[in-house]
């Protein structure tokens, strides 16, 4: 198998192609390279086809998203992030997988388990779609149990317009500004919520697009959200969310 890394730091290069190589010794890393204009100038030069492209999405010279809206790509894509808010981008340029960094060899073998099973029933072309078919059909969380005294009450995910972390726990707050424990973390939140509808915009709140009120422009190039509840705390999108919340917040997310 012929492997592309597209990573700026050396280190974690390099710590990739060893798991490729001990994952299985005869593959095939055809290049290393680190950045959006080297990637473009290597893709449209190197005409042989490639099994697996590995991609950083954060290069010095840019999203590398921008790679594959130059050069046509068919070759399926594994990409490795030290950010979660770009999984719904990456799914629509060939993805087969996402990697939260620091990445580990079982995150990465996982990732080349699931590609090799699936190119056992399928060609190369036909793995990204395959999974990215899968990926817009996945069902999220259209309930919550919460806990009120000794009763059971279960909410309509509709219904829940704002998620937010204090300490260890986790709320939910509903239209009429009442607030519940969820036994979940904000991060397991964020794969059980309709990213089409919820977005988190910093690391403690996750919101639904159908409470916001108004967006203000804030200070350091951040963006402030008021409600349309009354909440008491100050909900400030963080400065790397800012792009993906106003492709969000657009709709074109």
């Amino acid at each position: 198998m012929s492997v592309l890394i597209i990573e700026d730091e050396t280190p974690a290069a390099e710590k990739l192609a060893r798991y490729l190589k001990k994952y299985d010794a005869n593959i095939n890393v055809v290049g290393q390279l680190q950045s959006i204009a080297e990637s473009v100038s290597w893709l449209q030069a190197n005409q042989e086809p490639l099994n697996l492209i590995l991609s950083d999405i954060q290069l010095t010279d840019g999203l590398s998203f921008e790679i594959f809206q130059q050069v046509s790509v068919n070759t399926p894509v594994i990409f490795t992030t030290a950010y979660d808010e770009y999984a719904v981008d990456a799914f629509r340029v060939n993805s087969v997988g996402y990697l939260l960094k620091p990445v580990t060899f079982l995150d990465l073998s996982t990732a080349l388990k699931k590609i090799d099973k699936l190119r056992t029933v399928l060609n190369t072309q036909e793995i990204a779609p395959k999974i990215a078919k899968d990926l817009s059909e996945k069902k999220y969380k259209n309930r919550f149990l919460v806990k009120v005294g000794e009763h059971i009450q279960s909410i309509k995910t509709e219904d829940s317009l704002l998620f937010y972390a204090e300490g260890r726990t986790a709320y939910l707050v509903t239209a009429e500004n009442k607030k519940f424990i969820v036994d979940f973390k904000l991060e397991e939140l964020e794969s059980l919520l309709n990213p089409k509808e919820f977005f988190r915009v910093n690391r403690t709140f996750i919101i639904n697009i159908n409470t916001i009120n108004e967006v203000l422009v804030y200070s350091n190039s951040r963006l402030k959200v008021n409600l349309k509840i009354t909440f008491d705390k100050e909900i400030v999108v963080s400065r790397e969310k800012v792009t993906p919340f106003k492709e969000w917040f657009d709709g074109q997310s």
